[in-house]
């Protein structure tokens, strides 16, 4: 596949053979969440966004697997190293038991392994003075470890503060502070003392002006529960506030600049260990490697994934529990290729400059989206290549979900009236033309009457 030529070519979607396998998948599967019946096909050609499915169906990959494939497919400038590399087996080992090393020192090391990603995440976190990094299999395991070691650090702490829209994961811990759709809390028990404040979106909103309730009666909601006069929070007593810098599930939700000031001043002033979940923003997919750049806050835990193909905790070494209560994990550390794929990738971000690719694509993006955008479109919004639509009926957006799928690109929804583009960090020109253009047409043919057809 020539990625400099290729383009979206769909007879059918989903086409027979991609049936089949879902079936297939289906008979011993539990039931899980798929956006579509969309069946990569391995062993056909795909390249940076575009991929062959198993009708031979070429699409044009706008969601990155979640953010969880940064480069897109088969990409060069993480494949062509990785072949480099005589891989083994095991490539998992329990990573508290051993170590990974390639070579007599790790500066003449052949293989980037766990040791070397962490040497990264720590450099890419530095201007926040984190020097200390826990792997894990997952997001969610990596908000889990940040939960456990800021109630270690606060001891005897008992709340956590958690904003309106957030999701964190769907492990019990993360369910407890994840504020988005019912449907992903229902029936499960909740840790007790989690607290919960709107998330102020980026509408204007600040404290003269705010629609969301997070700024009332001259302060925050907040500020206001921790306030000596009339507050219900001891300030001493939480561990933790955990934020999404941009909220993902809950709808690509870019918060206020008065916003994050105030969570800025409020956790500096009452010294609380603010953990930013960074598993779908981070690692370059806003035009910095972590979407707290573009704010005022300063973390004190980031946990991250997707992109990293590994789950990280970072923090600074204090924060982390002493030896007699340290962490632990069967792979923690011990995934070789995720390791290797998650320290490629930050060598690619920072070799081919994807950063500023991301913030140019991005814009780019925003101006051809908006440019004659029908009254239907509510927002064109986004940082980098963390791309959202809104629109004005949760039916008009599944029907451009549709619309686009028919014509090969593949979009993700998101809160309730949202589609989520996430491009390749390194999208040409060409690329991000080429997929705005589908998905115009794809608004044009949902139309004023949007309708979900049946399959």
């Amino acid at each position: 596949m020539d990625r400099d030529t290729a383009e979206p070519n769909v007879d059918a979607f989903p086409g027979p053979n991609a049936r089949e396998w879902v079936e297939f998948h289906g008979e011993n599967a539990a039931p899980s969440e798929y956006s579509h019946e969309f069946v990569w096909d391995v062993t056909r050609e795909a390249d940076g966004p575009f991929v062959t499915d198993v009708d031979g169906n070429v699409l044009l990959d706008f969601t990155c697997h979640i953010g969880a494939a940064p480069l897109g497919y088969n990409n060069e400038k993480v494949t062509d190293k990785l072949r480099a590399f005589d891989l083994v087996e095991p490539m998992k080992i329990a990573g508290q038991d051993m170590y990974f090393g390639a070579g007599p020192t790790p500066e003449e090391s052949a293989v980037p392994g766990s040791s070397h990603l962490m040497e990264k995440l720590v450099d890419v976190s530095s201007q926040y003075g984190m020097d200390t990094v826990f792997l894990s299999n997952s997001g969610a395991e990596a908000m889990e470890n940040a939960m456990k070691i800021t109630h270690d650090y606060r001891a005897p702490a008992k709340y956590g503060v958690a904003f309106a829209g957030s999701f964190h994961g769907r492990t019990f811990g993360t369910l407890s502070i994840t504020k988005s759709k019912e449907v992903y809390t229902r029936h499960y028990p909740q840790i007790d003392g989690i607290e919960t404040v709107p998330f102020c979106a980026d509408r204007g909103c600040d404290a003269d002006s705010c629609d969301c309730g997070f700024f009332a009666n001259g302060g925050s909601q907040l500020r206001n529960s921790l306030s000596p006069e009339g507050g219900h929070i001891n300030p001493d007593e939480i561990a933790f506030l955990t934020l999404e810098p941009i909220q993902g599930v809950g709808g690509y939700r870019f918060p206020s600049e008065a916003f994050m000031e105030e969570v800025a001043a409020v956790t500096d002033e009452y010294d609380i260990p603010l953990v930013v979940d960074e598993i779908q923003s981070g690692v370059g997919r806003t035009g910095e490697i972590w979407a707290s750049d573009h704010y005022p806050i300063e973390p004190d835990v980031i946990s991250a994934a997707k992109a990293l193909r590994v789950g990280a905790t970072i923090s600074r070494s204090e924060i982390f529990p002493s030896e007699k209560n340290r962490l632990g994990s069967t792979f923690g550390g011990g995934d070789l290729l995720g390791s290797m794929m998650g320290a490629l990738t930050l060598e690619a971000i920072d070799e081919h400059d994807l950063l500023e690719n991301a913030t140019d694509r991005g814009r780019q993006a925003k101006e051809l989206l908006r440019d004659d955008a029908p009254d239907h479109v509510v927002d064109v919004r986004g940082k980098g290549l963390m791309l959202a639509v809104e629109f004005d009926t949760p039916e008009r957006r599944s029907a451009v979900v549709e619309e686009s799928l028919r014509r090969g690109l593949l979009t993700l929804g998101c809160g309730k009236k949202t589609i989520r583009l996430l491009p390749p960090l390194d999208s040409s020109e060409r690329e991000i033309e080429l997929g705005i253009g589908i998905f115009s047409e794809a608004i044009e043919a949902a139309g004023p009457n949007a309708r979900v057809a049946e399959r």
